[in-house]
């Protein structure tokens, strides 16, 4: 069995000690699926949404939240992330929320492009919650990882 890397000798939670770990290229990107009504999807294609340019807005609290993301989940190592980037695809009343961060270090940034797409989605429905407050977030997962010692993974590959 696996033995999860957050667990000290004694069974305890601690921070992984990446201190000898060589320093490489890591990327990540994950996803967020939102689902709308279609008019409310309308509104942010329009950018007649009352609150503002949702997208616009989205992407900067996506930026913003991978790097904060040890600030939130208590074992992630403060990382100085070289790249953020956030993108938005729009299909019928289904918004696709795909994140990507990169950054020379001695641990991944799986953590950070998943916070990324969770806090923009969050952000897509706080600034759309007056006009549906029926918004759905569902599947936020990571697309794939490259860099570190484990290599290469993409979701669909075999592991």
């Amino acid at each position: 069995m696996t033995k999860l890397s957050h667990l000290n000798e004694h069974g305890e939670a601690s921070m992984v000690d990446v201190t000898e770990k060589e320093i490489t290229r890591r990327e990540a990107r994950a996803c967020a699926t939102v689902m709308m009504r279609p008019e409310t999807m309308a509104l942010i294609i329009s950018g007649e949404n009352p609150k503002g340019d949702v997208l616009a807005v989205a992407r900067v609290a996506g930026i913003q939240a991978s790097k904060r993301c040890s600030d939130l989940i208590p074992l992630c190592h403060p990382l100085s992330l070289t790249n953020v980037a956030i993108d938005f695809q729009i299909s019928g009343d289904t918004l696709l929320i795909e994140t990507y961060c990169a950054l020379a270090d001695r641990t991944g940034v799986e953590m950070e492009a998943l916070t990324a797409a969770s806090v923009a989605a969050l952000t897509v429905y706080d600034m759309c919650k007056a006009v549906d407050r029926g918004i759905i977030i569902k599947e936020i997962y990571l697309l794939a990882k490259k860099g570190g010692k484990s290599g290469s993974w993409s979701r669909g590959e075999e592991e």
